[in-house]
Order: structure tokens, then C-alpha cells, then sequence
């Protein structure tokens, strides 16, 4: 791994991802994800949601960095925001 430069934010965001990922897949070994329909007009489980969360959360991420100069603490707050809707809502 010397070829990436890994800076602590960066391997902090994918050990992230990697527990969440297991705690997702622990989850659904213990309680088996049921489709639904919510707001999305669409039937999706848990693990889909959290899918199109994560994607929504980056989409927000870097529209904010492309649109404003406002806090990054502000823009991850509102992306969290959107990804905890869309997984209990979506």
C-alpha cells in the first residue's frame, strides 16, 4: 500500500465504511431484510437504502464544496441528515 498516501481522514472514512458494511451484513444474518415502499416510490430493503443514502450523501457533499464556502461540519451534518431520511423514510 506505499503506492496511495493515505491521510488519516481517508482511512478513517473506509474502516467506516468496512464496519458498516459488516454491521449491515450481521444485521441482515440475524434479522433478514423485508422490501418495502416509502417515499421513493420504489421497494427497497435496508441494504438498498443504505445504498442510495451513501450515494445521496455524497451527491450533497459535493454539491455543497461546488456551491458554497460554508462549513464542511455543516455540509456532513446535512449529508448524515439525508442519508439517516432516506433509511428510515426512503
Amino acid at each position: 500500500m506505499q503506492w496511495m498516501v493515505w491521510t488519516l481522514p481517508t482511512a478513517l472514512v473506509f474502516i467506516g465504511l468496512a464496519l458498516l458494511l459488516c454491521g449491515m451484513a450481521v444485521w441482515g444474518h440475524f434479522s433478514p431484510p423485508v422490501a418495502r415502499r416509502g417515499f421513493l416510490r420504489i421497494e427497497t430493503d435496508r441494504g438498498d437504502r443504505l445504498y442510495i443514502g451513501l450515494i445521496s450523501a455524497a451527491v450533497v457533499l459535493a454539491g455543497w464544496i461546488a456551491v458554497t464556502d460554508l462549513s464542511m461540519w455543516l455540509a456532513l451534518a446535512c449529508a448524515l441528515l439525508v442519508t439517516i431520511v432516506i433509511g428510515i423514510w426512503g
